[in-house]
């Protein structure tokens, strides 16, 4: 998830922006952290004012919970240019160049010595697993897990808490640093974020394989414009690449684990 002509970029801002008064409208979560929050503590709300510096256009925000039909209720319901952290690859959108590449990990204490490095590794039955439950589906590693047959130790965490619940998706993690899970499979910059708060070291490895039982476990990740707006797209991705190493710089801060 670069880089359209300058004869593309030199469109009028009314072309890029829905609105004529150089606003740039993103939609974000408003309690996913480490990529959003009403704050505007995270790393996605840090890249939009970013770009919105860049671009020479004021930032406003719809909040929106990220869950089923998020692009059919927000960007192409013209609540907002642009969602800061899609799948390159998501249907229903145009994307930018990917800005990050980050992996589903590992997560186990440092002090149990378990060192699980692959989707294979036998002893996965036995270990008790959390994995992230979105909504009513389970996350990528729960499919592979159960092309394995591991099911019956395996307990689900929900990415989203009750009302007024802050950072939901941390449950895991601090049940990995409890140890009530032997070991937790989620997205690296869940890991990432969330390990730093960690009081007893813990232990970060890449899902390997990449690909597993045919279920992807590395996505690019981008920004998302509606389809069609290909003048905000370039700009974006110019800026992104004019602006790699603060980008950079920005994943670093956060923890986010990334591959190339």
């Amino acid at each position: 998830m670069f880089f359209r002509c300058l004869s593309v970029l030199l469109l009028p801002f009314a072309a890029r922006l829905s609105g004529a008064d150089n606003v740039l409208r993103v939609c974000a979560d408003p309690n996913n952290m480490p990529f959003s929050n009403q704050r505007q503590q995270g790393f996605e709300n840090k890249l939009a004012e970013l770009l919105a510096t860049q671009m020479g256009a004021k930032l406003a925000y719809t909040w929106w919970s990220e869950r089923a039909s998020l692009v059919k209720n927000t960007l192409n319901a013209g609540r907002c240019d642009a969602l800061m952290g899609v799948p390159e690859s998501l249907d229903q959108l145009s994307a930018t160049k990917p800005y990050y590449r980050s992996t589903y990990v590992f997560v186990s204490r440092r002090d149990r010595e378990l060192h699980i490095a692959s989707l294979a590794d036998p002893r996965l039955s036995d270990l008790k697993i959390g994995i992230h439950v979105v909504g009513d589906d389970l996350a990528p590693p729960a499919y592979a897990l159960a092309r394995r047959g591991i099911t019956t130790n395996v307990e689900g965490f929900s990415l989203f808490g009750a009302y007024g619940e802050e950072n939901p998706p941390r449950k895991i993690i601090d049940a990995v640093e409890r140890g009530d899970l032997d070991l937790a499979i989620v997205w690296g910059p869940f890991a990432g974020y969330f390990a730093r708060y960690a009081k007893t070291a813990l232990e970060i490895t890449p899902v390997a394989p990449a690909t597993f039982f045919g279920v992807p476990f590395t996505y690019g990740i981008s920004i998302g414009v509606r389809q069609g707006n290909d003048a905000l797209k370039a700009e974006m991705d110019n800026v992104l690449e004019r602006q790699s190493a603060a980008v950079e710089a920005l994943l670093a801060q956060y923890g986010v684990p990334e591959v190339h």
